[in-house]
Protein backbone atom coordinates (compact mmCIF):
# COMPACT_ATOMS: atom_id res chain seq x y z
CA UNK A 1 0.00 0.00 0.00
CA UNK A 2 2.84 2.35 0.90
CA UNK A 3 4.57 1.76 -2.43
CA UNK A 4 1.30 2.45 -4.28
CA UNK A 5 0.84 5.80 -2.49
CA UNK A 6 4.45 6.69 -3.20
CA UNK A 7 4.00 5.94 -6.93
CA UNK A 8 0.83 8.04 -6.98
CA UNK A 9 2.70 10.98 -5.45
CA UNK A 10 5.49 10.65 -7.99
CA UNK A 11 2.96 10.55 -10.82
CA UNK A 12 1.24 13.65 -9.44
CA UNK A 13 4.54 15.55 -9.30
CA UNK A 14 5.40 14.46 -12.85
CA UNK A 15 1.97 15.58 -14.10
CA UNK A 16 2.40 18.97 -12.45
CA UNK A 17 5.80 19.28 -14.13
CA UNK A 18 4.36 18.44 -17.56
CA UNK A 19 1.54 20.98 -17.15
CA UNK A 20 3.95 23.70 -15.95
CA UNK A 21 6.25 23.12 -18.90
CA UNK A 22 3.28 23.33 -21.24
CA UNK A 23 2.10 26.63 -19.72
CA UNK A 24 5.61 28.10 -19.82
CA UNK A 25 5.99 27.00 -23.43
CA UNK A 26 2.69 28.63 -24.40
CA UNK A 27 3.52 31.93 -22.68
CA UNK A 28 6.75 32.45 -24.59
CA UNK A 29 5.28 31.85 -28.04
CA UNK A 30 4.53 34.59 -30.55
CA UNK A 31 1.03 36.06 -31.00
CA UNK A 32 0.17 34.28 -34.32
CA UNK A 33 0.59 30.89 -32.65
CA UNK A 34 -1.79 31.88 -29.82
CA UNK A 35 -4.43 33.50 -32.07
CA UNK A 36 -4.38 30.45 -34.32
CA UNK A 37 -5.21 28.30 -31.29
CA UNK A 38 -8.18 30.56 -30.44
CA UNK A 39 -9.39 30.23 -34.03
CA UNK A 40 -9.02 26.46 -33.80
CA UNK A 41 -11.03 26.39 -30.56
CA UNK A 42 -14.02 28.06 -32.22
CA UNK A 43 -13.66 26.12 -35.47
CA UNK A 44 -13.25 22.75 -33.75
CA UNK A 45 -16.33 23.20 -31.58
CA UNK A 46 -18.34 24.00 -34.68
CA UNK A 47 -17.00 21.03 -36.64
CA UNK A 48 -17.47 18.74 -33.63
CA UNK A 49 -21.22 19.27 -33.77
CA UNK A 50 -21.65 17.51 -37.11
CA UNK A 51 -18.56 15.42 -37.87
CA UNK A 52 -19.74 12.27 -36.10
CA UNK A 53 -23.20 12.54 -37.63
CA UNK A 54 -22.45 13.72 -41.19
CA UNK A 55 -22.34 10.29 -42.83
CA UNK A 56 -25.62 9.43 -41.12
CA UNK A 57 -27.15 12.75 -42.29
CA UNK A 58 -26.23 11.98 -45.91
CA UNK A 59 -27.56 8.41 -45.73
CA UNK A 60 -30.76 9.70 -44.09
CA UNK A 61 -31.13 11.95 -47.14
CA UNK A 62 -31.19 8.82 -49.30
CA UNK A 63 -27.59 7.75 -50.03
CA UNK A 64 -26.39 4.16 -49.67
CA UNK A 65 -22.79 3.53 -48.43
CA UNK A 66 -21.40 3.45 -51.97
CA UNK A 67 -23.15 6.71 -52.91
CA UNK A 68 -21.88 8.20 -49.64
CA UNK A 69 -18.35 7.26 -50.66
CA UNK A 70 -18.75 8.61 -54.19
CA UNK A 71 -20.13 11.93 -52.89
CA UNK A 72 -17.19 12.23 -50.50
CA UNK A 73 -14.79 11.40 -53.34
CA UNK A 74 -16.11 14.32 -55.41
CA UNK A 75 -15.30 16.54 -52.44
CA UNK A 76 -11.87 14.95 -52.32
CA UNK A 77 -11.26 15.89 -55.93
CA UNK A 78 -11.96 19.54 -55.10
CA UNK A 79 -9.55 19.22 -52.19
CA UNK A 80 -6.84 17.84 -54.45
CA UNK A 81 -7.19 20.67 -56.95
CA UNK A 82 -6.91 23.47 -54.38
CA UNK A 83 -4.07 22.38 -52.10
CA UNK A 84 -0.99 23.16 -54.22
CA UNK A 85 -2.31 26.63 -55.18
CA UNK A 86 -3.20 27.19 -51.50
CA UNK A 87 0.42 26.74 -50.41
CA UNK A 88 1.66 28.98 -53.18
CA UNK A 89 -1.02 31.60 -52.45
CA UNK A 90 -0.06 31.59 -48.76
CA UNK A 91 3.54 32.28 -49.81
CA UNK A 92 2.39 34.95 -52.25
CA UNK A 93 -0.39 36.78 -50.37
CA UNK A 94 0.21 35.74 -46.78
CA UNK A 95 -1.11 33.14 -44.38
CA UNK A 96 -3.75 35.50 -42.92
CA UNK A 97 -5.62 36.14 -46.17
CA UNK A 98 -5.66 32.51 -47.21
CA UNK A 99 -6.82 31.42 -43.75
CA UNK A 100 -9.69 33.91 -43.92
CA UNK A 101 -10.71 32.57 -47.32
CA UNK A 102 -10.69 29.03 -45.91
CA UNK A 103 -13.05 29.94 -43.05
CA UNK A 104 -15.49 31.83 -45.28
CA UNK A 105 -15.59 28.87 -47.66
CA UNK A 106 -16.38 26.65 -44.69
CA UNK A 107 -19.29 28.86 -43.65
CA UNK A 108 -20.67 28.70 -47.21
CA UNK A 109 -20.26 24.92 -47.42
CA UNK A 110 -22.03 24.18 -44.14
CA UNK A 111 -24.91 26.48 -45.12
CA UNK A 112 -25.31 24.31 -48.22
CA UNK A 113 -25.56 21.26 -45.94
CA UNK A 114 -28.29 23.08 -44.02
CA UNK A 115 -30.27 23.70 -47.22
CA UNK A 116 -29.87 20.14 -48.58
CA UNK A 117 -33.07 18.18 -49.21
CA UNK A 118 -31.59 15.12 -50.93
CA UNK A 119 -28.22 13.38 -50.81
CA UNK A 120 -27.35 14.72 -54.27
CA UNK A 121 -27.52 18.25 -52.83
CA UNK A 122 -24.81 17.39 -50.34
CA UNK A 123 -22.28 16.82 -53.14
CA UNK A 124 -21.85 20.58 -53.69
CA UNK A 125 -21.67 21.09 -49.93
CA UNK A 126 -18.92 18.45 -49.72
CA UNK A 127 -17.03 20.16 -52.56
CA UNK A 128 -17.07 23.56 -50.83
CA UNK A 129 -16.25 22.24 -47.35
CA UNK A 130 -13.46 20.11 -48.83
CA UNK A 131 -12.01 23.24 -50.46
CA UNK A 132 -12.13 24.94 -47.07
CA UNK A 133 -10.59 21.98 -45.27
CA UNK A 134 -7.87 21.52 -47.91
CA UNK A 135 -6.79 25.16 -47.70
CA UNK A 136 -6.86 25.05 -43.89
CA UNK A 137 -4.74 21.89 -43.79
CA UNK A 138 -2.08 23.70 -45.81
CA UNK A 139 -1.93 27.03 -43.95
CA UNK A 140 -2.46 25.91 -40.33
CA UNK A 141 0.82 23.93 -40.04
CA UNK A 142 2.59 26.82 -41.77
CA UNK A 143 1.86 28.88 -38.63
CA UNK A 144 3.69 26.32 -36.46
CA UNK A 145 6.43 25.95 -39.07
CA UNK A 146 7.01 29.72 -39.05
CA UNK A 147 6.81 30.38 -35.30
CA UNK A 148 8.21 27.33 -33.46
CA UNK A 149 11.84 26.34 -33.04
CA UNK A 150 12.87 23.00 -34.54
CA UNK A 151 13.65 21.36 -31.21
CA UNK A 152 10.23 22.32 -29.79
CA UNK A 153 8.07 21.76 -32.83
CA UNK A 154 6.55 18.40 -31.90
CA UNK A 155 5.76 19.69 -28.41
CA UNK A 156 4.31 22.90 -29.82
CA UNK A 157 2.10 21.15 -32.33
CA UNK A 158 0.80 18.75 -29.68
CA UNK A 159 0.06 21.69 -27.33
CA UNK A 160 -1.81 23.42 -30.13
CA UNK A 161 -3.82 20.27 -30.80
CA UNK A 162 -4.43 19.68 -27.07
CA UNK A 163 -5.93 23.10 -26.46
CA UNK A 164 -7.82 23.21 -29.75
CA UNK A 165 -9.27 19.73 -29.10
CA UNK A 166 -10.94 20.74 -25.81
CA UNK A 167 -14.24 21.79 -27.47
CA UNK A 168 -14.34 18.49 -29.35
CA UNK A 169 -14.83 16.71 -26.00
CA UNK A 170 -18.13 18.44 -25.26
CA UNK A 171 -19.41 19.20 -28.79
CA UNK A 172 -20.56 15.64 -29.71
CA UNK A 173 -22.57 15.21 -26.49
CA UNK A 174 -24.04 18.69 -26.86
CA UNK A 175 -24.92 17.73 -30.44
CA UNK A 176 -26.58 14.50 -29.23
CA UNK A 177 -28.88 16.47 -26.93
CA UNK A 178 -29.66 18.92 -29.75
CA UNK A 179 -30.44 16.04 -32.12
CA UNK A 180 -32.80 14.58 -29.52
CA UNK A 181 -34.46 17.98 -29.05
CA UNK A 182 -34.89 18.49 -32.80
CA UNK A 183 -36.49 15.10 -33.43
CA UNK A 184 -33.91 12.29 -33.16
CA UNK A 185 -31.13 10.84 -35.28
CA UNK A 186 -32.56 11.65 -38.70
CA UNK A 187 -32.04 14.34 -41.31
CA UNK A 188 -34.34 16.90 -39.66
CA UNK A 189 -32.82 16.25 -36.24
CA UNK A 190 -29.27 16.79 -37.51
CA UNK A 191 -29.95 19.70 -39.93
CA UNK A 192 -30.01 22.57 -37.33
CA UNK A 193 -26.47 21.68 -36.25
CA UNK A 194 -25.17 22.89 -39.60
CA UNK A 195 -26.60 26.38 -39.05
CA UNK A 196 -24.86 26.58 -35.67
CA UNK A 197 -21.69 25.49 -37.46
CA UNK A 198 -22.03 28.33 -39.98
CA UNK A 199 -22.11 30.83 -37.11
CA UNK A 200 -19.00 29.25 -35.59
CA UNK A 201 -17.00 29.54 -38.80
CA UNK A 202 -18.00 33.20 -39.20
CA UNK A 203 -16.88 33.87 -35.62
CA UNK A 204 -13.53 32.13 -36.28
CA UNK A 205 -13.08 34.30 -39.39
CA UNK A 206 -13.71 37.40 -37.27
CA UNK A 207 -10.98 36.30 -34.81
CA UNK A 208 -8.47 35.97 -37.65
CA UNK A 209 -9.55 39.24 -39.30
CA UNK A 210 -9.28 41.20 -36.06
CA UNK A 211 -6.31 39.71 -34.22
CA UNK A 212 -4.10 37.54 -36.46
CA UNK A 213 -0.79 38.93 -37.73
CA UNK A 214 1.01 37.02 -40.45
CA UNK A 215 4.04 35.36 -38.75
CA UNK A 216 6.16 36.02 -41.85
CA UNK A 217 5.12 39.68 -42.18
CA UNK A 218 8.17 41.81 -42.96
CA UNK A 219 10.37 38.86 -43.89
CA UNK A 220 12.21 39.00 -47.18
CA UNK A 221 11.18 35.49 -48.27
CA UNK A 222 10.29 35.79 -51.95
CA UNK A 223 7.44 33.49 -53.00
CA UNK A 224 8.83 30.70 -55.12
CA UNK A 225 7.07 30.23 -58.49
CA UNK A 226 4.68 27.30 -58.21
CA UNK A 227 6.47 24.78 -60.43
CA UNK A 228 9.91 25.95 -59.32
CA UNK A 229 8.87 25.38 -55.70
CA UNK A 230 7.83 21.82 -56.46
CA UNK A 231 11.10 21.16 -58.28
CA UNK A 232 13.11 22.56 -55.38
CA UNK A 233 11.17 20.43 -52.87
CA UNK A 234 11.99 17.30 -54.87
CA UNK A 235 15.61 18.37 -55.29
CA UNK A 236 16.43 19.82 -51.85
CA UNK A 237 14.08 17.85 -49.61
CA UNK A 238 15.11 14.73 -47.70
CA UNK A 239 13.46 11.53 -49.01
CA UNK A 240 10.34 13.52 -49.89
CA UNK A 241 9.04 10.98 -52.44
CA UNK A 242 9.16 8.23 -49.83
CA UNK A 243 7.47 10.51 -47.30
CA UNK A 244 4.67 11.29 -49.77
CA UNK A 245 3.88 7.56 -49.97
CA UNK A 246 3.90 7.41 -46.18
CA UNK A 247 1.54 10.40 -45.90
CA UNK A 248 -0.77 8.86 -48.51
CA UNK A 249 -1.13 5.72 -46.39
CA UNK A 250 -1.53 7.83 -43.24
CA UNK A 251 -4.52 9.68 -44.66
CA UNK A 252 -6.75 6.64 -45.16
CA UNK A 253 -8.04 6.64 -41.53
CA UNK A 254 -9.07 10.26 -41.96
CA UNK A 255 -10.81 9.89 -45.30
CA UNK A 256 -12.51 6.58 -44.54
CA UNK A 257 -13.57 7.67 -41.04
CA UNK A 258 -17.05 8.41 -42.42
CA UNK A 259 -17.70 4.67 -42.18
CA UNK A 260 -16.82 4.41 -38.47
CA UNK A 261 -20.03 5.99 -37.05
CA UNK A 262 -22.04 4.42 -39.87
CA UNK A 263 -20.68 0.97 -38.90
CA UNK A 264 -21.43 1.64 -35.22
CA UNK A 265 -24.99 2.65 -36.00
CA UNK A 266 -25.88 0.16 -38.75
CA UNK A 267 -24.07 -2.92 -37.43
CA UNK A 268 -23.91 -2.28 -33.68
CA UNK A 269 -27.11 -0.29 -33.11
CA UNK A 270 -25.45 2.79 -31.59
CA UNK A 271 -27.77 5.74 -30.92
CA UNK A 272 -26.82 9.44 -31.01
CA UNK A 273 -25.53 9.39 -27.42
CA UNK A 274 -23.26 6.37 -27.96
CA UNK A 275 -21.96 7.95 -31.18
CA UNK A 276 -21.38 11.19 -29.28
CA UNK A 277 -19.53 9.38 -26.49
CA UNK A 278 -17.34 7.60 -29.03
CA UNK A 279 -16.29 10.94 -30.49
CA UNK A 280 -15.87 12.50 -27.04
CA UNK A 281 -13.62 9.61 -25.98
CA UNK A 282 -11.60 10.04 -29.19
CA UNK A 283 -10.87 13.68 -28.37
CA UNK A 284 -10.45 13.07 -24.64
CA UNK A 285 -7.45 10.81 -25.21
CA UNK A 286 -5.92 13.47 -27.46
CA UNK A 287 -6.35 16.18 -24.81
CA UNK A 288 -4.95 14.00 -22.02
CA UNK A 289 -1.99 12.55 -23.89
CA UNK A 290 -1.01 15.09 -26.56
CA UNK A 291 1.40 17.06 -24.38
CA UNK A 292 3.14 14.04 -22.77
CA UNK A 293 3.45 12.40 -26.19
CA UNK A 294 4.80 15.60 -27.73
CA UNK A 295 7.45 15.83 -24.99
CA UNK A 296 8.26 12.12 -25.41
CA UNK A 297 8.59 12.56 -29.17
CA UNK A 298 11.05 15.44 -28.78
CA UNK A 299 13.07 13.49 -26.19
CA UNK A 300 12.90 9.86 -27.30
CA UNK A 301 12.36 10.31 -31.03
CA UNK A 302 9.30 10.95 -33.17
CA UNK A 303 9.77 7.79 -35.18
CA UNK A 304 9.66 5.58 -32.07
CA UNK A 305 6.53 7.28 -30.75
CA UNK A 306 4.61 6.85 -34.03
CA UNK A 307 5.69 3.19 -34.13
CA UNK A 308 4.14 2.67 -30.70
CA UNK A 309 0.91 4.58 -31.34
CA UNK A 310 -0.11 3.13 -34.69
CA UNK A 311 -0.82 -0.47 -33.50
CA UNK A 312 -3.12 0.92 -30.80
CA UNK A 313 -5.25 2.48 -33.54
CA UNK A 314 -5.36 -0.87 -35.34
CA UNK A 315 -6.54 -2.50 -32.11
CA UNK A 316 -9.38 0.05 -31.90
CA UNK A 317 -10.67 -1.10 -35.29
CA UNK A 318 -10.78 -4.70 -34.13
CA UNK A 319 -12.64 -3.65 -30.98
CA UNK A 320 -15.22 -1.87 -33.12
CA UNK A 321 -15.53 -4.93 -35.33
CA UNK A 322 -16.20 -7.35 -32.46
CA UNK A 323 -17.78 -4.96 -29.89
CA UNK A 324 -20.43 -6.85 -27.86
CA UNK A 325 -21.92 -3.73 -26.20
CA UNK A 326 -21.95 0.06 -26.11
CA UNK A 327 -19.14 0.30 -23.54
CA UNK A 328 -16.72 -1.45 -25.91
CA UNK A 329 -17.83 0.87 -28.71
CA UNK A 330 -16.86 3.86 -26.57
CA UNK A 331 -13.52 2.20 -25.73
CA UNK A 332 -12.94 1.69 -29.47
CA UNK A 333 -13.61 5.39 -29.99
CA UNK A 334 -11.07 6.26 -27.29
CA UNK A 335 -8.30 4.08 -28.77
CA UNK A 336 -9.12 5.43 -32.23
CA UNK A 337 -7.75 8.78 -31.03
CA UNK A 338 -4.21 7.42 -30.99
CA UNK A 339 -4.04 7.81 -34.77
CA UNK A 340 -4.44 11.58 -34.36
CA UNK A 341 -1.63 11.64 -31.80
CA UNK A 342 0.55 9.77 -34.27
CA UNK A 343 -0.49 12.13 -37.07
CA UNK A 344 0.53 15.27 -35.17
CA UNK A 345 3.85 13.68 -34.21
CA UNK A 346 4.62 12.75 -37.82
CA UNK A 347 3.59 16.30 -38.80
CA UNK A 348 6.59 17.51 -36.83
CA UNK A 349 8.75 15.25 -39.01
CA UNK A 350 7.16 16.64 -42.17
CA UNK A 351 8.27 20.22 -41.55
CA UNK A 352 11.87 19.09 -41.00
CA UNK A 353 12.28 17.57 -44.45
CA UNK A 354 12.49 20.81 -46.52
CA UNK A 355 13.92 24.33 -46.05
CA UNK A 356 11.49 26.73 -44.35
CA UNK A 357 11.06 28.94 -47.42
CA UNK A 358 9.67 25.89 -49.25
CA UNK A 359 7.04 24.99 -46.64
CA UNK A 360 4.23 26.46 -48.76
CA UNK A 361 5.19 24.40 -51.80
CA UNK A 362 5.84 21.32 -49.65
CA UNK A 363 2.51 21.45 -47.83
CA UNK A 364 0.82 22.24 -51.11
CA UNK A 365 2.32 19.09 -52.64
CA UNK A 366 1.30 16.99 -49.67
CA UNK A 367 -2.14 18.53 -49.83
CA UNK A 368 -2.44 17.48 -53.46
CA UNK A 369 -1.62 13.87 -52.62
CA UNK A 370 -3.92 13.96 -49.59
CA UNK A 371 -6.60 15.22 -51.95
CA UNK A 372 -5.97 12.32 -54.30
CA UNK A 373 -6.30 9.93 -51.37
CA UNK A 374 -9.50 11.76 -50.46
CA UNK A 375 -10.82 10.94 -53.95
CA UNK A 376 -9.88 7.27 -53.75
CA UNK A 377 -10.46 6.35 -50.09
CA UNK A 378 -14.18 7.11 -49.58
CA UNK A 379 -15.21 5.46 -52.87
CA UNK A 380 -13.00 2.47 -52.10
CA UNK A 381 -14.58 2.22 -48.65
CA UNK A 382 -18.05 2.26 -50.16
CA UNK A 383 -17.06 -0.39 -52.69
CA UNK A 384 -15.60 -2.63 -49.97
CA UNK A 385 -18.72 -2.14 -47.87
CA UNK A 386 -21.07 -3.04 -50.71
CA UNK A 387 -19.15 -5.92 -52.31
CA UNK A 388 -17.20 -7.64 -49.51
CA UNK A 389 -19.06 -6.39 -46.44
CA UNK A 390 -18.67 -3.59 -43.87
CA UNK A 391 -16.03 -5.47 -41.85
CA UNK A 392 -13.58 -5.30 -44.77
CA UNK A 393 -13.46 -1.50 -44.48
CA UNK A 394 -12.00 -1.94 -40.98
CA UNK A 395 -9.59 -4.68 -42.07
CA UNK A 396 -8.36 -2.49 -44.92
CA UNK A 397 -7.74 0.49 -42.62
CA UNK A 398 -5.69 -1.63 -40.21
CA UNK A 399 -3.64 -3.07 -43.07
CA UNK A 400 -2.73 0.34 -44.53
CA UNK A 401 -1.44 1.55 -41.17
CA UNK A 402 0.73 -1.51 -40.58
CA UNK A 403 2.16 -1.33 -44.12
CA UNK A 404 3.34 2.26 -43.63
CA UNK A 405 5.57 1.47 -40.61
CA UNK A 406 8.51 0.02 -42.61
CA UNK A 407 8.58 3.27 -44.62
CA UNK A 408 8.81 5.27 -41.40
CA UNK A 409 11.57 3.00 -40.16
CA UNK A 410 13.61 3.78 -43.29
CA UNK A 411 13.57 7.57 -42.74
CA UNK A 412 16.85 9.07 -41.42
CA UNK A 413 16.93 9.56 -37.66
CA UNK A 414 18.47 13.01 -38.10
CA UNK A 415 15.09 14.18 -39.46
CA UNK A 416 12.78 12.09 -37.28
CA UNK A 417 14.42 12.90 -33.96
CA UNK A 418 15.68 9.35 -33.52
Amino acid sequence: MGNFIKRMRVSKVMLRGVVKRGVDFFKRQRSPFKVNIVKNLVQNFSMGLTQQYQSIYITELGADPLQLGLASSVGGLANALVTIPAGWLADRFGIRRVMLASLLLGALGYSLFGFARGWQSTVLALVVTSLSWGVGMVVCPMVCGSTLRNEERATGMQICDTIAALPRIVAPIFAAYLITFFGGINAEGIRPLYWIEVGGFLLAALVIFRYFEDPREGQTIEPTPLLDGIKRVLREGVMVKRWIVYILLSTFPMFMSIYIPLYARELKGADQFVLGLMDTAYWLVIVLLALPIGLSADRLGRKKVVMLLTPIYCASLMLLLYAPNDAVLVLAGLLNGFIMLASVTQGAITVELVPQELLGSWFGMLGLFRGLANVIAPALGGLLWKTLGPAHVLYFLALTQLVKLPILASMPSSKTGG
